[in-house]
Parts: structure tokens; sequence; C-alpha cells
């Protein structure tokens, strides 16, 4: 496991490189043998200098739910970051170009929770019952760590994600917010746009067969530290989509339907 020194580092490297835009190296080539509780004990950390700088936790994203991207990574369970106020636009939002460093956008559905949720085996139903309303949503990833490093072509494995807060960056919220037993969130899909081109289409099937078995299993993993879900709060419950790359000029609209749509441009 990695010293106390050794997290703080990575946590602190993390901060300077959201500060600056300019990313970092692999945290798994500077530790070969970093595990995924390494990786979400510096995660915790980069967190908590947020925190400390006058951020406030609004909710959690949850990444890494499809079978795809699993298997890319060689790994059989998602991952969560957290969400802060500053990562939160509004529907149409534009975007500084000096924001992020590599944007990339996802689609899925937001849910706000009315309800406390915790304990190692909760239910899609509790999950629902504990749901005020189901938003769509717009994901924006970013990358404070390298996606791959020159030097050796070695991609970012899953605890250089876990530790760059799922690389959670951005969340947009629009379109018609619904009550979770008003409609079937697995056939909730969404048509995606880049600039009026259609880029990527999904279902929200595409997560764990059901949007809320990501936010059982965040509960779950919580449950492991004396930690739930809180009323209030927004949880972003996994994409059915594949990232779409966001360069400057580029308008992102999500289509979802009968749900409305939502979107926001990159300056």
């Amino acid at each position: 496991m990695l010293s106390q020194a050794q997290v703080s580092a990575a946590a602190e490297a993390l901060a300077e490189a959201e500060r600056n835009r300019i990313q970092i190296g692999l945290l798994s080539l500077t530790h070969p043998g970093m595990t995924m509780a390494d990786a979400y004990a510096v995660q915790a950390a980069y967190v908590a200098r947020r925190m400390a700088g006058g951020r406030h936790s609004i909710g959690f994203k949850i990444g890494l739910t499809s079978k795809a991207m699993q298997q890319a990574l060689n790994i059989s369970t998602p991952d969560s970051g957290v969400l802060l106020d500053d990562m939160a636009f509004e529907d149409g939002a534009n975007i500084s170009a000096t924001r992020f460093i590599q944007p990339r956008v996802e689609a899925e559905l937001a849910f706000l929770l009315k309800s406390p949720l915790e304990g190692t085996s909760v239910s899609v139903a509790q999950v629902l019952n504990a749901t005020a309303c189901i938003m769509p949503a717009l994901e924006i990833l970013d990358t404070r760590i390298l996606r791959s490093d020159p030097a050796t072509g070695k991609t970012r494995s899953i605890v250089d994600t876990i530790s760059d807060n799922a690389a959670n960056a951005g969340i947009v919220t629009g379109g018609c917010a619904m009550r979770p037993y008003s409609f079937d969130p697995r056939w909730a899909g969404a048509i995606v746009s880049r600039n009026a081109e259609v880029e990527e289409t999904g279902l929200g099937a595409g997560v764990l067969n059901h949007p809320a078995r990501g936010i059982a299993w965040l509960v779950a993993r919580l449950a492991q530290f004396g930690q739930g879900l809180e009323p209030g709060q927004i949880v972003l419950s996994g994409s059915f989509i594949r990232p779409i790359e966001a360069r400057h000029g580029d308008t992102i609209l999500a289509d979802f339907g009968p749900m409305g749509t939502v979107g926001c441009h990159f300056a």
C-alpha cells in the first residue's frame, strides 16, 4: 500500500494539474504496486483539498458500468467519484475554453435523492423508492492524468482513473425531471449529437441492465466505510454511450425523447 506521504503527494499533484491544466504522468507507472484501495485514498485526499478550498459535495458519479469499458480495463466492477458544487452547469451552458484540459462528454441519467440510502444489500426497488426524480444529464469527463505514457505507450489503468476522481469534471442537467416509476429507466435512451451530427446512441439498460443498479453498488461500497447517500444528493448512474471528444467550438446535445434534451457548448 502507498504511504500517507505518497498519497498526499499524488493528491497534490492532481490538484496542481487541475489548477495549471497540465497533466501529470501515470500514477500506475510511478507506483507499480498501487491498489484500488490506494487509488480511492488518493481520490479522497484530492477531494479533501478541493473542499478545503471552499467547495462542497453535491453527490457522486458512477463510471465503468458498461461491459465494454470494464473489459477494456480488465476489471469487473464500476468505479465512483465525488461531484462538487463547481462541477454543476445549467442546460445550454457556454463552457470556458480554459476550464478543462481534454474534456469528453457522456450521456446518462441523474438520480436526485429524497431519502437516505445505506447498507450492503440495497435493491433496485429501494433505490427507486428513495429517488425524488430522474433527469437527463451529460457528464463532462476530464483527465488530470495522461491518457497514455508517451515513452512506454502504457494507457491509464483503473487505479489512475479512480485516483483522478473517476475522471469526474462536470455535470449538465436538463430536460424533464421524471418520477422514477413513471417510466422504465432501462428503456430511457439518448441520441447524442456533436455540432448537429449524431455521434452516439444508447439505452439505460447498458448500465448494469438498470441504471439504479449502479447506485445500489455505490451504496454498498460506501457502507464499507460507514457512509451512505443522503437526501438532496445527485448521483450520475453511469454512461450508456462511449465518451465523445469535446473540442473547442463544439456543441453537444443529447436528445432523450420524451425526457427532453440537455446540451452545452465548449468555447
